[in-house]
């Protein structure tokens, strides 16, 4: 698995429940912009605010609504080892390609272990390890994530995003060696090119801009390896990256509020709707400089 893993929001009607047409239109667009794989339910899905039932239903749509055209990345993070497992049996079940999980808060080193143990033996597919940071999740410790990628089976993968994710990744690939089949970077992509040099096999970034992370990824990848093995960042991803970080940095302001806007004023979701009682609210202000972000990357948007 390699490139731009889009992740698409979970649109909601006025009255808050699901608003599914729109789901299946925003899946749909990602692909069509150029994702190389979609992931949801997480964080930037709002996952955590979806009842059960919704998480099954928003995963089945989505695994629908890519119809196959990329790998499809179940979010199965749950509260307790238990609820975690019963989302990677209904994501399976749903036809998901992989899972990805964050550790339940407050979780220690063996209690992550029992945690990734049993939803990599329900899955049967790849795992991803999602490393995030406080109040999201904890931090695994470095060591932790390396004996799980060569002692359980179907745990190959690492979203990593803590707090100096550059030097985690550095430290998991001379570590875990061949277990490790591959980690991307998350945090909307904020830090790519210095991931990329290290040896990321991608990025996870909300969906919102898709095109512009395809546009980006596409130059990276035209840069082959240096003399030491390191992928060589090329001059035009790192000026397409420049171009990006505005968006980048107002999106990390507003988070999901960010996302839903974005995608509802490219026409994608019918409402910019939002469940988390946290999540920031954008004022007119906040609307129009969101407009005149997107409208600087006209050339980067398709």
């Amino acid at each position: 698995m390699r490139g731009v893993y889009s992740i698409p929001v979970t649109p909601f009607n006025e009255d808050g429940s699901v608003d599914f047409p729109s789901l299946r239109r925003c899946v749909e667009w990602c692909v069509e912009r150029g994702a190389h794989g979609i992931v949801l339910p997480v964080n930037a899905s709002e996952g955590p605010f979806l009842t059960d039932s919704e998480r099954a239903d928003v995963i089945r749509e989505g695994v629908k609504a890519t119809a196959g055209a990329v790998p499809f990345v179940a979010g199965v993070s749950g509260i307790t080892t238990t609820h975690a497992v019963e989302y990677t049996k209904a994501a399976v079940e749903a036809g998901a390609d992989s899972v990805i999980a964050a550790p339940p808060n407050a979780a220690n080193n063996e209690m992550m272990l029992d945690y990734f143990g049993s939803v990599a033996e329900a899955s049967g597919v790849p795992v991803w390890l999602q490393n995030n940071k406080p109040p999201t999740s904890p931090v695994i410790p470095t060591p932790l994530i390396v004996r799980m990628l060569k002692e359980i089976d179907h745990v190959e993968y690492v979203k990593e995003e803590s707090l100096v994710p550059g030097q985690v990744m550095t430290e998991l690939f001379e570590q875990s060696g061949d277990s490790c089949k591959g980690i991307m970077g998350g945090m909307g992509g904020r830090f790519l090119t210095d991931e990329y040099h290290r040896g990321s096999c991608g990025t996870m970034p909300a969906g919102h801009i898709t095109d512009a992370h395809r546009k980006l990824w596409d130059a990276l990848e035209k840069g082959g390896k240096d003399s030491d093995g390191l992928q060589v960042v090329t001059d035009e991803a790192q000026t397409i990256w420049e171009q990006l970080l505005p968006a980048l940095n107002f999106e990390f302001m507003y988070s999901i509020s960010a996302y839903k806007i974005a995608f509802h004023r490219r026409g994608v979701i019918r409402t910019p709707v939002t469940r988390n009682p946290a999540a920031k609210k954008m004022d007119r202000l906040d609307i129009e400089e969101l407009d005149r972000i997107l409208g600087r990357l006209s050339p980067l948007l398709d």
